[in-house]
C-alpha cells in the first residue's frame, strides 16, 4: 500500500467529481468568466473528489466577524454550505470531531516565489527574475512555475490553500503574477485559481537601480520614476489605439481583427498588453516598495496615469504612510518583523502591520520566503503581539484576516475564499491549538471540500513527483 500520494495520483482524482464587511471594491474588473475566456493559458484546475463533511465541536473563527465556540462548519459539493451550531448534515456526511481545536479559513499568501525559485535552490531553478531589461512586463510567472516544487506541499502542511506567485524584484516591471490553488498537479494551469485576476509586479527602490545601474540604467531613484512614467505613457497610447480599433488584446489571433472600431490597431505587444490591462482595471498592481516616501511617489504616479495600486509589498515603512494607504484602499502585504537588512529596510518597527490595521488600512502578512510560508499563522501572531504591546486592541479574529480575508481581497479572490461563509469555496483548516499559538499545527487542510492533508494519516500527506522519485522507498511503504 502506498504511503504517500504523488502529484500524478492526486491529479488523477481531479476528474472524478466536483462535487465583517470585506474591504472596499477597487475599480471595475471583468467577471471570472470573462477573464477565463480571454486568457490564452486558462486554468484547467478541477477540485478533487470530496464527500459532504461536517466539522463540529471546535472553536470556529470565521474571519468574517464571528467566533463560534463549539461551532460547526458544513461542506457540501466543494462549498461551505453552512456555519453555525446544530447544523443539519446529509445522512452520508463525514463527521469530524474538532473538540478542543480551532477551525479557520485556509491561509492565503499574497507574496510567494514557490515554483519559480523552486527547491532545491540551485541555479537551474532560478526562474523568477527575467533580469534582461528594466521593463519585462511581457513575462508571466506561471510560465516558470514548476508544480513539483516540494515547497508547495510544505506550505500545505502549514495550512496554505492559495498563494500568489510573483516574479522577482530586479525590474521596474517584473511581469505578471499568477494565483494558484495549493493542489498537486502536473502543470501550473492545473493549479491556477479559476478566474483570479492577474497581478503586475512592480518594484521601486534599491533593487532595480542595483541591477541595472551598470547596464545602462536606471541607476538612481529618479531614473526609476522616469522609467515608470515613460512606460505608462506608451501604455496609454497603446490602450487608446487598441480600444479605438475595437480590440482589447489579450487573446490569440490578429491584433488588427477588432470588432467594428474606428481605426487600425497597433501590432500586438505583450509588454504593453499587460500594462494596458492595468489601465483597464483588469490586472492588479502589486508594488514592491520599502520606504514611505517612495510609496507616496508611487501613489502619485498611479494617480497621474489613472490606475490603482492593489498592494504595497514588504512596505517596511508602511506605518509612515498608513493614512495614505487607508485613504486609497491600498493593502499592505507586509512582514511581521523583517527589517534592517539593507538601507531601505533600516527604519522598521515590529508594530508595522498593527499600525496599518489601526489606521483603517487593509493589513496583510505575507511570506516572500519558502520557510516563512509554512508558518504564516505564527508570523501573524508576532505582528498581533507587537500591536498589543503598543496598547492596540486587536482581536484574534481581526488578526486572522491578515492571512485570510484581507489577503484574498489583495488578490481579487475575496468573493470566493478568505472567510468561512456559506457559498464560498470550502478551503478550511483545522488547527491543533489556537492558530496564534506557537504550538499550533494544521491537523487537516481542505481545499474545495477535499481533504488534501491530514497530519494523522500518512496516506493524506502528499509528496510531489520530484520527492517520490528522490525517495522511492518512501512511496512503497
Amino acid at each position: 500500500m502506498k504511503r504517500v500520494l504523488s502529484a500524478l495520483a492526486l491529479a488523477a482524482l481531479a476528474g472524478c467529481t466536483r462535487g465583517t464587511a470585506a474591504p472596499p471594491a477597487q475599480g471595475p474588473a471583468p467577471d471570472a468568466a470573462q477573464r477565463q475566456s480571454s486568457d490564452p493559458f486558462p486554468s484547467t484546475y478541477r477540485p478533487l473528489a470530496s464527500r459532504p463533511t461536517l466539522i463540529r465541536g471546535g472553536t470556529v473563527m470565521t474571519a468574517a466577524g464571528q467566533v463560534i465556540p463549539n461551532g460547526e462548519v458544513l461542506m457540501v459539493d466543494g462549498r461551505i454550505a453552512a456555519v453555525g451550531t446544530a447544523l443539519q448534515a446529509p445522512a452520508d456526511a463525514v463527521v469530524l470531531d474538532a473538540t478542543g481545536r480551532f477551525v479557520t479559513p485556509g491561509v492565503i499568501d499574497t507574496h510567494s516565489h514557490l515554483g519559480v525559485y523552486a527547491s532545491p535552490g540551485v541555479q537551474a531553478h532560478s526562474d523568477g527574475n527575467e533580469a534582461t531589461s528594466p521593463n519585462t512586463a511581457e513575462v508571466w510567472a506561471e510560465h516558470s512555475v514548476w508544480p513539483h516544487d516540494p515547497g508547495f506541499t510544505r506550505a500545505l502542511e502549514g495550512g496554505v490553500t492559495s498563494m500568489q506567485i510573483l516574479p522577482g524584484s530586479a525590474n521596474l516591471f517584473g511581469g505578471r503574477s499568477v494565483t494558484l490553488k495549493n493542489v498537486p498537479s502536473r502543470t501550473a494551469q492545473g493549479m491556477k485559481f479559476p478566474g483570479a485576476p492577474y497581478g503586475l509586479k512592480m518594484a521601486c527602490g534599491e533593487n532595480p537601480k542595483r541591477v541595472y545601474g551598470q547596464r545602462g540604467g536606471p541607476a538612481t531613484r529618479m531614473g526609476n520614476v522616469a522609467g515608470f512614467r515613460s512606460a505608462w505613457i506608451r501604455a496609454q497610447d497603446y490602450r487608446r489605439r487598441m480600444d479605438a480599433a475595437g480590440n482589447r488584446g489579450g487573446t490569440s489571433g490578429d491584433a488588427g481583427g477588432g470588432g467594428g472600431g474606428g481605426g487600425s490597431a497597433p501590432t500586438r505587444d505583450l509588454e504593453l498588453e499587460t500594462l494596458a490591462g492595468v489601465l483597464r482595471g483588469e490586472i492588479l498592481v502589486h508594488n514592491h516598495c520599502y520606504r514611505g516616501d517612495e510609496m507616496a511617489q508611487m501613489i502619485d504616479i498611479a494617480r497621474e496615469f489613472g490606475y490603482r495600486i492593489r498592494s504595497f509589498h514588504h512596505g517596511v515603512e508602511a506605518y509612515k504612510v498608513r493614512d495614505l494607504m487607508a485613504r486609497d484602499s491600498i493593502s499592505g502585504s507586509l512582514w511581521a518583523d523583517w527589517g534592517g537588512f539593507k538601507m531601505e529596510a533600516l527604519d522598521f518597527t515590529r508594530a508595522n502591520v498593527a499600525m496599518l490595521h489601526q489606521a483603517g488600512g487593509i493589513a496583510v502578512v505575507h511570506s516572500d520566503d519558502p520557510t516563512g510560508i509554512q508558518k504564516l499563522n505564527q508570523e501573524a501572531a508576532k505582528a498581533l503581539q507587537a500591536g498589543r504591546e503598543m496598547g492596540m486592541e486587536i482581536s484574534d479574529n481581526d488578526a486572522l484576516r491578515w492571512i485570510t480575508a484581507n489577503a484574498a481581497w489583495a488578490l481579487g479572490i475575496h468573493q470566493q475564499v478568505g472567510t468561512l461563509e456559506a457559498g464560498k469555496h470550502a478551503d478550511v483548516v483545522i488547527w491543533s491549538h489556537n492558530p496564534f499559538s506557537v504550538y499550533a499545527r494544521a491537523d487537516q487542510v481542505f481545499i474545495d471540500g477535499a481533504l488534501l492533508y491530514d497530519r494523522m494519516n500518512p496516506n493524506r500527506q502528499p509528496r510531489t513527483d520530484f520527492e517520490v522519485g528522490l525517495f522511492p522507498a518512501e512511496a512503497v511503504r
